[in-house]
């Protein structure tokens, strides 16, 4: 879906992005993950060219973007930030139709994308009519990406979208960008500096420094096979363990065909947080419900230790 090849960026003489190639897949979520000055937003806003590259070439859907009008690829690829730039004195449903007017949609074609938008990030109809200045910061950003998925854009390009948002609602908006990226399987490339965000979210995570790319690949080959030591450093050696149980849920580890009395713990929990229930109980079992409440089985503490017997996400299994 898009390609850089041989990607570099000056500003002031200075290279932020060095012969940078890279692919990420049609459907794929990836992370561009780095400290400040890394080069990972420069790499992302060359994709929709607001930020032009000075060598190399980027491929979108196999066609060079030098050769695309400017406006025309931008209307092809949603945008969301973490200053959301929300337009202040339109309604919530005015900023979210903003490009499928300018796309000449009708208007019942727009309010019935709207409508379907609010559905697809649990957004209250009643907040339609209000504006930016009404919502809270977590409505802020929900509104946000309905804009930028409202032309249903080939691409999802994303800027530290949560970084100014409490925890609580970053882990909300988290859960509600994976589930959409299950529903339409839509490429989503995604900037931050935060480790736990790119684990919880990536399916490819490319790690730079420098403007260089330091390594990428799938989420637990990072921790479990660090190229460098600027990685296993990156990734913190003392919390190697724990992010590795991030990648795993509750649901899968659990042992079928038995049950204990006590509360339960959501199959969707990963086991990094249900090691913290573990702790908090000071218990070494804990029954595990699905979604709807139906028992699954139960959860061992002493099974988070053999990282080779639970199902975590893509690759632990190479891991020692």
């Amino acid at each position: 879906m898009i390609q850089f090849d041989g990607v570099t960026k000056y500003f002031a003489g200075k290279a932020a992005v060095k012969n940078l190639s890279l692919t990420v897949g049609k459907g794929e979520f990836s992370v561009l993950l780095g400290t400040s000055g890394s080069g990972k937003s420069t790499t992302l806003k060359m994709i929709n060219r607001l930020i032009e590259a000075d060598e190399g070439e980027i491929r979108f859907a196999g066609e060079a973007i030098r050769q695309m009008e400017a406006r025309t690829l931008r209307r092809r690829m949603g945008y969301a930030i973490q200053s959301i730039g929300l337009f202040p004195h339109w309604t919530v449903e005015k900023n979210i139709a903003t490009v499928p007017v300018l796309l000449g949609w009708s208007k019942v074609r727009v309010s019935e994308r709207v409508e379907e938008l609010f559905s697809l990030l649990s957004l209250d109809r009643q907040l339609l009519k209000r504006y930016p200045h009404q919502l809270s910061g977590g409505q802020q950003q929900r509104v946000g990406v309905a804009r930028a998925l409202a032309a249903d854009p080939e691409v999802l390009l994303m800027d530290e979208p949560f970084g100014a948002l409490d925890p609580v609602t970053r882990g909300a908006l988290q859960q509600e960008m994976l589930r959409i990226h299950r529903l339409s399987g839509r490429t989503i490339v995604l900037v931050t500096h935060d480790i736990d965000e790119a684990l919880t979210l990536a399916d490819n995570i490319v790690l730079m420094d420098e403007g260089e790319i330091v390594q990428q690949g799938k989420p637990a080959e990072l921790l479990t096979q660090p190229k460098n030591e600027f990685v296993r450093n990156f990734f913190g050696r003392s919390e190697m363990g724990v992010r590795l149980l991030a990648l795993g849920q509750a649901g899968n580890a659990a042992r079928r065909g038995e049950w204990l009395e006590g509360e339960p713990i959501a199959a969707a929990l990963t086991l990094r947080e249900a090691l913290s229930q573990f702790i908090t109980r000071r218990t070494d079992k804990l029954p595990v419900v699905d979604d709807r409440q139906q028992p699954i089985g139960v959860l061992h503490f002493n099974d988070l230790l053999n990282l080779r017997e639970l199902n975590l996400r893509e690759g632990v299994q190479c891991a020692g």
